[in-house]
Order: C-alpha cells, then structure tokens, then sequence
C-alpha cells in the first residue's frame, strides 16, 4: 500500500510497517501487537524432506516486517525451516519500507534477493516486464489451492505467478449502528441507490453521513475505484489498467456517481483540508456515520477518538454496494496486503520455503500475533476480533480482488490517480477530465 497505510498503522500502533504508492505493506489489522514475541510452529509436511547429500543452498530474504512480533515471527519461521533442511541458511535482511525500496532499486539485476517483499501491482508487473521475477506457476501448481485464489491473482502477472500472497485484506464501509438506528436506517445498503437514500436520512437525522479526507486525497479515490469496479467488472477495470484508456462507459459513470454523492453534500465540515486521521476521528467520535476503508479503520478510530475507545460494538461493517446496471459482481472487491515475490536466479529451494511460510500453522500464527489476516484456506478462525472477521468474510466471498489502483496502475499513472479521483470529491474537475488525465498519465510514463 501507500505512504497514507504508513500513517494509519502508526497511530493506531506505532509498531507497524505500512507503504507507499510503489509498494508498501498493509498495516496491522489490529490496534494493538501481540504482548510478547514467540517462536514460530515448527515446520509440518508442508516442507519437503531434504535429501541425505542436499547441495549447500543460501536464500537471501528482504522483509519489510520491522516491529518487534513480526520480526521475531519471521525469523522464526526460517530458522524452523533450516532446522529441518540443514543444507539452506536464509540470510534474512530487516529493512523499513523506504528503505527497502531504495536498496532494491539500487540493487544490480542478478544481485537480487531470492525473496523479496512485494506488494503485486504495477511494481511487480514491471520488475516482471525487466526479467528480474521467476515464473513459479508449475512450482506452485500442487499447493496453490491452499490460497484464496482471488489473494493470489494479486501476484500474477500475464498468467504468470511471480510471488505468493501471504496477507490479505480488503474495502469496505464502517459504519456507525447507532446513527443508522436513528436515522431509521434498518441495515445497510445494498445498492448504490440505496446509500444515497441513507444519506439524507443521515443527514435528516444530524450526523456527518460521510467521511472523507481531502487533504490527504486517497480514501475518496477509493470509493471512485470501487464504483469504477462495480460499472466496468472485473474485466474492463484490467482492461484500463493493462491498456492504459481509460477514457471508458465505466470511468465515466463512476464519476458521474461521485457528482450524484456530492450534490448530497454528505461530507464532515472540514472535509476539503482534512487528513486520514481528521477522518478517522470523525467516526470514531460519532460525528460522522460512516467512511471507506480498510481492515486497520476500527484501530485508527480508535486511536484518533476523545476517549481512546472508538466505537466499540457500535461499529459495523458493509461491502461497498452495487450500481444500477453494473458489469461488476457484488462480491468484487478492493483489497491489498504483503507478499514475497521470487526473484529470477532463485533456487528451488525459495520456493519450498514460500510453501513452508504459508503452511496452516504459520499462517494461524501470524493471524494470531495481529501480523496478517492470511488468505491461506482454512485459517480464520485464528482472528478473532469480529470485525475483522466480517472482512474476512467478504474478502472470502471475493471472486476477484482489485489491487487498490494507486498501485495497481503503472507508476505513471499511480502518481496521478489520487490527484485526478480527488479533484472530483473536491468540486474541481468532471468525470471526463479525471477519464483523460488517467490515460495521458498512461501515455506519458
């Protein structure tokens, strides 16, 4: 994810490594870490069995997991792993995000890490465009049903695995029952319709229906992404994203909706200067019934609220809605998170690791320790807090998961796309020139 991820995850823990538009991490999704540091399971038959005369073998590991719980887990896990194949040492390198970026950058083409951190995207398509990624799809062909397929398909590219997801999460609207309550609001909407009908029974009813942040531009580029998702469909969104045109029926009616929403005015005052913590604050103090986003929303509420308490049990969660005669599924989501990404002159062995670090155990492990909400079949039951588990519930029911566009677009364009989506919210521009702007930005990397 993004630079914003960075600021999410540190109010609400100041432990956890979040992102920028080239690639980042998803932050935390819990407001505070597990108490103490603890070994990892050990290895299971997930890991192969190495030979009696395995070959010395050295995988070189960069992770961008930094507090203290997730380093700990992390290394863990490898020392499990060489543990039971005594030929493989994993040099594990801990960079922060920033730094991480900056030293694969300047890291030669056959100097790569065997294992990286990787985010998919329009990073990954291009590391994969320059020959620098392995293409693991037959290596993983036996073990790949293990992965929510719609997680995985972050990490392909041109129907090639180039990595392997190892956390997911995705969009949805928080939302505050209380204030639906009184504003005679039964349940949450299902269609986009709908929603606007709820938002001026909100606002008939004295609160904020909406919260966005101006100022920091991308949460109200999220909630143009998902109707951009709910127009075109799956199909059409990588059809923009891969051709670059994005002067489209789809890109057009998503800003026609968001022109729908604003001429509601259903924003928190303030809302043109204010940050993703301004926003977060809005719902966390009850002054706005509801905003977009992602699984860390109840943590950072939580943190930006008077009381340090959030909403608690007020608070509930809903996938974004459908449109009137959309392409896209209701169960399409948006959604990111981590992954590790197999670098070209990667041994065989990188890969069997990737398969022993999203084995069952590991992955219950990393859930339990508030690391990841890990997308390996079979381990939801190790989060807890009900709130993510209505996340995890939608991103289960997912068929298709978008990368958030910021950085699922080539760089060119993930520069502009905040900019360009939140000139709109902003009363500053038109669907037309958001449509345009996006395909220069495409034409002109």
């Amino acid at each position: 994810m993004r630079s914003r991820h960075r600021i999410a995850g540190l109010l609400a823990t100041f432990a956890i490594v979040l992102g920028a538009c080239s690639g980042s991490a998803t932050p935390s999704p819990s407001a505070s870490a597990a108490s103490q540091p603890s070994a990892a399971t050990q290895p299971s038959a997930a890991a192969a069995q190495p030979s009696a005369n395995a070959a010395p073998v050295t995988l070189n590991w960069w992770h961008i997991t930094t507090d203290a719980v997730g380093k700990a887990d992390f290394q863990a896990i490898a020392d499990a792993y060489t543990a039971a194949h005594p030929n493989v040492k994993i040099n594990v390198t801990v960079l922060d995000n920033e730094a991480f970026k900056a030293k694969l950058a300047a890291t030669a083409p056959d100097s790569y890490p065997d294992l990286f951190q990787s985010w998919g995207g329009g990073t990954m398509a291009a590391q994969a465009d320059a020959g620098l990624l392995k293409d693991i799809t037959s290596d993983i062909s036996s073990w790949k049903d293990t992965i929510n397929p719609a997680a995985l398909g972050i990490y392909s590219y041109k129907d090639k695995q180039y990595g392997v997801p190892w956390d997911m999460g995705m969009m949805g609207v928080w939302y505050n029952k209380d204030e639906f309550s009184k504003a005679g609001i039964s349940g949450p909407p299902a269609t986009w319709d709908d929603f606007l009908a709820d938002i001026q029974k909100l606002k008939a009813a004295g609160v904020a229906p909406y919260a966005i942040s101006g100022k920091d531009k991308w949460p109200s580029m999220h909630l143009w992404s998902y109707l951009l998702l709910r127009y075109g469909g799956a199909d059409a969104m990588q059809q923009m994203i891969q051709s670059g045109n994005w002067n489209t029926d789809a890109c057009t009616k998503a800003g026609q909706a968001v022109q729908a929403l604003n001429a509601l005015n259903p924003y928190q005052a303030g809302y043109k200067s204010a940050t993703y913590p301004n926003e977060a604050a809005a719902v966390g103090n009850g002054k706005s019934a509801m905003e977009l986003m992602g699984q860390w929303a109840p943590a950072v509420q939580k943190d930006q609220s008077a009381n340090k308490q959030g909403l608690g049990d007020k608070l509930g969660w809903f996938p974004f809605p459908t449109v009137a005669g959309g392409a896209g599924a209701a169960t399409d989501a948006i959604g990111g998170g981590n992954g590790i990404a197999v670098s070209k002159n990667a041994p065989p062995e990188a890969v069997d690791f990737l398969k022993f670090f999203v084995s069952t155990d590991n992955a219950n492990k990393l859930n339990t320790d508030n690391i990841a909400l890990s997308p390996v079949v079979g381990t939801n039951g190790s989060i807890k807090d009900p709130n993510l588990q209505a996340v995890l519930a939608g991103r289960d029911q997912s068929k298709f998961i978008q990368l958030y566009l910021d950085q699922a677009t080539p760089p060119s364009v993930g520069a502009v796309v905040n900019d360009a989506t939140v000139a709109l919210f902003l009363g500053q521009s038109d669907p037309a020139k958001v449509c345009q702007t996006l395909t220069d930005a495409a034409a002109n990397p």
